[in-house]
């Protein structure tokens, strides 16, 4: 079994679920709770403390109730409009794939639930003011609804805080964040020892072959664990043709299945491809880069020209290669218990990462010295830092890059500046350095 085989299909995944679980979850629960307190509570004091008595006048507390869930219908309306506010500007200024990712902060549903709790319970519990014409008002029926309000208070205050996360710098660290989560999970180190497979399997009769059937959607993640059990189970060699990150659209090839002993379920086969309507981190550390290169290119549109941010973009792809490029990127190839090949993965290439995070913001950054400056001085670092077998890529970059800065530039002396290695951008230019011949 491939040391990849549990964290990459279980950890990141199943932490994922349970936050969109809990999306819907959270606030069913508040609202239950309070219903439940606003028609119980009041009767339980009533029964067995009908002399406890909140200092609260009946009158007071009607007041207090009428107006606790009035204004807080008020309250939700605004909170709802700050998110839509909130969803609107990350789709316009970074990019319109961040958005779900964004709005998943565990704050929100804790904010509608207790903003719809303390509504509930002040209409729940109005019914019991003054019942028989006691003259009281419960204590902790009384003094519940400013706790909830206190509570009210305070979530929506941490609200208007997490307004902070739409700074860039807190968008690209998030976004960074999650990438560095996926290639934790996904990676070993290098010094893990390769156990490579042979394409001898492909000699194989190819007992079946299963296609994508319905509207597109995109591959959010694999269940390995499902489908090197069901490929040991029938003996065989499960190859996905379609990669985490593909979308799928009708008839798109899926996996083929070699030299099985026996026919798998087609149902049981697609049940361990999860899909949906948009690409996830959890299994997919191409779309983070993605998203980072997005965010750098939409800054150095004519619209924005927002160079800097580029730079920035730039700081969090150095950081996410330099990690994949000390990491062992051969996992595409999944043994199960008797040390048989089970399972064959389509999954980049080093090559492929540095095409990806270099390839379009250089194209669209051509014209800015900014921008210029610090793909080389970010191409320097790496190609020091990383072993050999990583370099050919990154001079292979730099090579382009500087083709993109003589055709882009026709002076000389702009040439000679945009050349430089500088890791602000323009801040401070940097000597020459010297590749480590150890590594």
């Amino acid at each position: 079994m491939s040391p990849l085989h549990e964290p990459f299909g279980s950890a990141l995944s199943a932490k994922v679920r349970r936050a969109r679980l809990s999306s819907w979850h959270i606030p069913l629960a508040y609202a239950v709770g309070a219903v439940l307190l606003g028609v119980v509570l009041p009767r339980i004091e009533d029964r067995f403390l009908p002399g406890w008595s909140s200092g609260i006048s009946p009158p007071a507390a009607m007041a207090i109730y009428s107006a606790a869930a009035t204004g807080m219908i008020t309250l939700t309306g605004i909170v709802f409009s700050l998110a839509f506010v909130m969803v609107q500007f990350s789709a316009t200024a970074y990019s319109p794939r961040l958005v779900l990712w964004m709005s998943r902060d565990p704050l929100v549903p804790h904010a509608i639930g207790v903003f719809t709790a303390t509504f509930l319970y002040a209409l729940a519990a109005l019914a019991w003011v003054d019942r028989q014409n006691s003259g009281i008002v419960h204590f902790f029926s009384g003094w519940l609804i400013v706790g909830l309000l206190l509570a009210s208070v305070a979530v929506f205050v941490g609200l208007i805080r997490s307004l902070g996360r739409l700074q860039i710098n807190s968008v690209l660290a998030f976004t960074g964040d999650f990438a560095r989560q996926t290639i934790d999970l996904m990676y070993p180190s290098a010094e893990t020892p390769i156990t490579l497979g042979t394409t001898e399997f492909r000699h194989l009769p190819v007992t079946q072959s299963i296609s994508y059937s319905g509207p597109p959607r995109a591959i959010q993640s694999l269940d390995i664990a499902a489908l090197v059990g069901m490929a040991e189970e029938a003996d065989g060699v499960i190859e996905m043709v379609s990669s985490v990150g593909d979308t799928l659209v009708e008839s798109t090839p899926l996996l083929r299945i070699y030299g099985a002993q026996r026919r798998i379920g087609e149902k049981d086969l697609k049940a361990a491809v999860r899909t949906g309507l948009e690409r996830t981190f959890e299994q997919d550390p191409k779309y983070a880069i993605q998203l980072l290169r997005d965010i750098g290119i939409r800054a150095l549109s004519p619209a924005v020209n927002d160079p800097t941010t580029a730079v920035q973009a730039l700081d969090q792809i150095e950081d996410l290669l330099l990690r994949l490029g000390r990491r062992r990127l051969e996992i595409g190839e999944i043994f199960g218990s008797s040390g048989c090949l089970r399972l064959v993965l389509a999954v980049p290439s080093w090559d492929d990462l540095v095409n990806l995070a270099f390839t379009e913001i250089r194209f669209y950054g051509a014209q800015s010295i900014q921008v210029m400056r610090r793909m080389n001085a970010l191409l320097s670092d790496l190609t020091i830092a990383l072993p050999k077998k990583r370099r050919a890529a990154l001079r292979c970059q730099q090579r382009r890059l500087e083709s993109a800065i003589v055709r882009s530039f026709p002076n000389i002396e702009d040439q000679v500046e945009a050349s430089a290695e500088d890791r602000e951008g323009l801040g401070q230019t940097r000597r020459h350095q010297t590749v480590d011949v150890h590594h």
